[in-house]
This record gives C-alpha cells, structure tokens and sequence, in this order.
C-alpha cells in the first residue's frame, strides 16, 4: 500500500516533512493492519498523519496481546509469561528478536496466518515504537502494560459458562479495549492544543467508547469464542431472567436467554451514546479524527441492529454488517461530519429499534 500524504481524501492538518523512513514503515504497518483488522485498517488513515503513523503502531501492539490471549495452544502460565515479558520488550527495549523468535513456533493453526506474520514482524513494530515521540511512547507503553497485567487475570479462570457479574466484563472490557480509549485520548491531545482543551471530558467517556466497541465485539462473536471454549456474557444478566449460561448452546432459541442478550445490546448502545458525546468533543476542524471515530461507532450500532434482529443467531456471519451498511456510515458521516446537530439525528436514527437501557428510555 503506497503511503500518501492525502489519505482517503483527507488532508493532514500538521505541516511536517514525512521521512523515507517514515513511508518504509507506514507500508509496513499498513499491511499488517490489513491482515488482522479490516475496520482499523479503513479507519485509522482518516487520521491526520502523524497520527495515522502511532495509532497504527498502538494497534498493532494491542493485537500481540491479543493474539497471545486468544492462542488455544498456550497455557495460562505461558500466556502470562509471555505477556509479562513483551511489557518490558515495549517498555525497555528488551530482545524483541527473541521474544518472536520464541513465540512465533508456538502459534497454533487457529490462529489466523496474518497473525502468524504480525509475530513474526514484532521486531520492526518494536523499532518503530522506539522511534516515536517520549510522550507518545509513554502512552503506548501504559496502555499495553495495562492490557498485558489485566488480560491473564482472566485466563486461569474457567470461562466455558461465562463471567460472573457485568462488574466482570466491565473489567475486562477496560483491560481489552477501555484503556485503549484513555490511549487515543492522551495521543489526540498530544497532537492538538484545542483537543487538549477538553481532556479532561474526553477521559470521561474514553473507556465507555472502548467498551461499547468491544462489547459490541464480545456479542457478535458469541458462538465463535464458544467453539473454543470462552464465553463473555455474565451469568447474572441471564439468571435473573431464568437461563443458565450452562446450558448454553448454537442454536439457543430460549426467550430467557433473548432476553439477556437484548439486555446486553442495550448496555453495549449506551456505551456508544457516551463514544458519540467523546466524539462531538473533538474539533470540527478536526475532521479526520472525527471520521476514525465516527466511521467506529457507525459500523457498532449497525452490528447491535443486525444482532438485536436476530438474538436466536448460531454463526457470526449472520449479524456481520454488509458493505453497503459500512458505505452509507461513511457517506452519511462526511456528509454530516461537522454538524453537531445532525450526527446525534443520524445516531439516534440508526440505533432505532434498539433495546434502551433504564438511563436511555
């Protein structure tokens, strides 16, 4: 993928001189992006360049952990080993040559091959983590040390029938994706003084916008997590509506269990009116910004309404959203991106029909 200085139609507002260095490893990450994640890979070039170039690196980063996680084929104490031990490779410049060297034979075949090949890469994105800015560094750095402590908590526990309570999956959800969002707020002040203006509101909602993508993650991969033996949803939304996540199952068609998961999606909508109100934080000059998260949340609520309309679904891909549900978001988005007034309409439009929490209705 050539690297640009106009990405998608959107122009860079920092005046800069892009190295050959820089365009090497944009490249790089581009295609890596690509591999392990799709939607990322749309949205993070909206982003203005410099930070086109370390949300890439960031990403990449949290997916090493995650693919640590998910590996079937590592124990627990593998898994927390190897966690504990990439904190210092991000934090200190360990070996990171070893690190893949030693990680990359253990990869089972479930995990995907352009995962197989971001293991394998770990050095470069190592190199390119080192070379950024201190204060861009450090909020890498807290951010993966955070997802590397907080993830393994969760591995030594049998999770075949759920998590316990929702105050579990909130905890997760901070440590896979909320932290995430204090990470992108610190790198977007960072980058902009006028941003920087309303940090302290964009911190209040920073974990509530991660958590209601990966909330929104969590329910669209039900069954694919249950194939290998992980399941999410906390047991107390369905015991006090009478189903046992025990006896869960594909092909569920329990009105008990409906209606869990309808409480779930509604939850998981709430989280994403908190990512629309970080959102309308952001500068409308900012415009870039505003697309990388807009572009987000659009596709989310689009995936609770295909969820929503089918809570007895057994596979993922009947709740994946089709192309032109991605088109008219960002075309909708552009359209609307600067005008306040009209995004919170085109949300409220789009989560129509959507299960309202206590707090929404």
């Amino acid at each position: 993928m050539a690297f640009s200085l106009r990405m998608n139609g959107v122009q860079s507002t920092a005046d800069r001189t892009v190295t050959a260095q820089e365009i090497t490893d944009d490249n790089l990450q581009a295609h890596l992006l690509d591999g392990v994640s799709r939607s990322f890979a749309l949205t993070i070039p909206q982003l203005p360049n410099p930070l086109w170039h370390i949300v890439s690196n960031a990403y990449l980063l949290c997916r090493i952990v995650d693919t640590i996680e998910d590996e079937v084929a590592l124990t627990p104490e593998q898994k927390r080993a190897f966690c504990h031990e990439f904190i210092d490779v991000v934090k200190n410049g360990a070996d990171a040559i070893s690190f893949a060297r030693r990680l990359a034979p253990l990869l089972s075949a479930r995990t995907i091959p352009e995962e197989h090949e971001l293991i394998r890469n770990v050095p470069r994105v190592i190199e390119i983590t080192r070379r950024a800015d201190p204060i861009q560094q450090e909020a890498l750095t807290v951010c993966v040390e955070t997802m590397a402590e907080g993830m393994p908590k969760f591995q030594a526990q049998n999770l075949r029938h759920g998590l316990a309570a929702l105050s579990d999956l909130d905890e997760y959800c901070y440590y896979v994706a909320g932290c995430v969002g204090e990470m992108l707020t610190k790198l977007f002040c960072h980058y902009s003084p006028d941003i920087a203006k309303n940090e302290d509101e964009l911190i209040k909602h920073a974990v509530s916008f991660g958590q209601g993508l990966q909330m929104t993650n969590i329910l669209k991969d039900i069954w694919d997590d249950y194939d290998r033996g992980v399941c999410w949803l906390p047991r107390e939304i369905f015991a006090e509506r009478g189903f046992d996540l025990h006896e869960l199952k594909p092909g569920q068609n329990s009105p008990q269990f409906r209606e869990g998961l309808a409480e779930l999606v509604s939850i998981a909508y709430q989280h994403l009116s908190n990512a629309l109100r970080y959102t309308l934080l952001i500068p409308k000059e900012e415009i870039g910004i505003r697309y990388f998260c807009l572009w987000a949340i659009g596709m989310a609520v689009f995936t609770l309404r295909k969820i929503n309309n089918n809570l007895n679904f057994s596979q993922s891909n009947r709740v994946k959203i089709s192309r032109r549900s991605v088109k008219a978001t960002i075309l909708a988005t552009r359209l609307a991106g600067k005008n306040n007034t009209l995004l919170t309409l085109l949300f409220r439009v789009a989560g129509r029909g959507l299960p309202r929490t206590k707090q929404q209705a």
